[in-house]
């Protein structure tokens, strides 16, 4: 679910608490003394600097792709490839606060169009790339169109989808013009969410003092439910959308061709970078410290869940047609296994210890 605000978890917080106050033990409290010095980290330390990153990989894709569309070789190409799948990682690292500015205007959305579960935005990009009109082929035309045309699974498939050989030996042709706009509308996209979070007296101030003078947070829990639910809703959308749209399991049959990024091979690399800026935040924001002194072991199992889940992710075969064949399929189980284990370890274990784990009962729809 996309489009969550640290409001709703509240609420939902109070109606949880307030419905079973009578019958269950007040869970053990958060330590407040340590959310402002949390909230800092987890803005200047985190977002901040993971939307930064992803811009600038956003502005070296641009350049890429004009040099290719200039050049169309082989070596163009490659290089077009390569600084895409660097796009992707640092894309992914970030994606996980889907928070913020960047579900304004659907900015998320325009930046990564995924699941399209029917194939409407394949064909979309299809259509757009047959019909070769000249005028589609700008940032602006591109910025007006649909979500679908926009971003960075139409890119992956203009230089990995049938026909993206077609891209060495022409200069200048309609697919790598396209490619070029979409490019330079993922970094204007970018571009947007760096200077909300840029802003001195926006919403990195918002975050960083809770209470009245905030725009987010009325108080600590509330900051602290936004971060919880990041945890959250992260781990989640790696179980549900990064590995469950395509494998559910050993007794259904795979669907490979429903995984995001499986053209350019990123399906694991971006599932990964995933992890990582999950465990990025739950470590470089401290979020430990605001455990209980009695619960710091929960802290030490999900530092171990982090590290057995990015452990075993890369070991997995990029061709995602081999990595669901039936001899690979105990990795999958393993790796389904493992992601619940960790949604279950932050929303149930960690938020029960700092009070906040009835606010995200919801979250699962299960």
């Amino acid at each position: 679910m996309r489009l969550w605000h640290p409001l709703l978890c509240l609420t939902l917080l109070g109606l949880a608490t307030s419905a079973t106050a009578q019958t269950a033990t007040p869970p053990a409290g958060l330590n407040e003394d340590a959310v402002p010095a949390v909230m800092q980290r987890a803005v200047d330390e985190v977002i901040r600097p993971g939307y930064r990153n992803m811009q600038q990989s956003a502005a070296r894709l641009t350049t890429a792709m004009k040099d290719l569309c200039a050049d169309g070789t082989q070596q163009t190409l490659d290089k077009a490839k390569s600084t895409f799948d660097d796009t992707i990682r640092y894309w992914s690292i970030i994606e996980i606060v889907q928070t913020g500015p960047v579900i304004q205007d659907n900015l998320f959305e325009h930046i990564l169009f995924y699941p399209d579960r029917k194939g409407v935005g394949l064909k979309q990009v299809q259509a757009l790339i047959a019909k070769a009109d000249p005028k589609d082929a700008t940032v602006d035309a591109i910025a007006g169109k649909s979500v679908a045309l926009q971003g960075l699974t139409a890119l992956e498939y203009v230089l990995y989808g049938n026909g993206s050989d077609d891209l060495v030996g022409q200069k200048g042709s309609f697919r790598c013009l396209y490619g070029q706009a979409v490019a330079g509308n993922i970094q204007r996209e970018a571009g947007e969410v760096v200077a909300a979070w840029e802003k001195p007296d926006g919403v990195q101030a918002s975050w960083k003092h809770p209470g009245p003078q905030s725009n987010d947070f009325m108080d600590n829990k509330e900051a602290v439910t936004a971060l919880l639910g990041i945890l959250v809703h992260g781990a989640e959308n790696v179980r549900d959308q990064r590995l469950e749209q395509f494998y559910k399991g050993k007794d259904t049959a795979p669907r490979p061709r429903m995984a995001i990024y499986w053209r350019s091979k990123n399906t694991w690399k971006s599932m990964a970078a995933n992890l990582e800026g999950l465990r990025t935040l739950w470590q470089k924001a401290g979020m430990a410290e605001l455990l209980p002194p009695d619960k710091q072991p929960i802290a030490a199992s999900i530092d171990e869940d982090f590290k057995s889940l990015l452990d075993s992710v890369p070991k997995l075969n990029p061709d995602i047609d081999v990595a669901t064949s039936d001899a690979e399929k105990a990795k999958l189980d393993t790796l389904l296994a493992d992601s619940r284990d960790l949604i279950t370890r932050i929303s149930d274990e960690y938020g029960a210890a700092i009070g906040l784990s009835a606010g995200f009962s919801f979250s699962d729809g299960d």
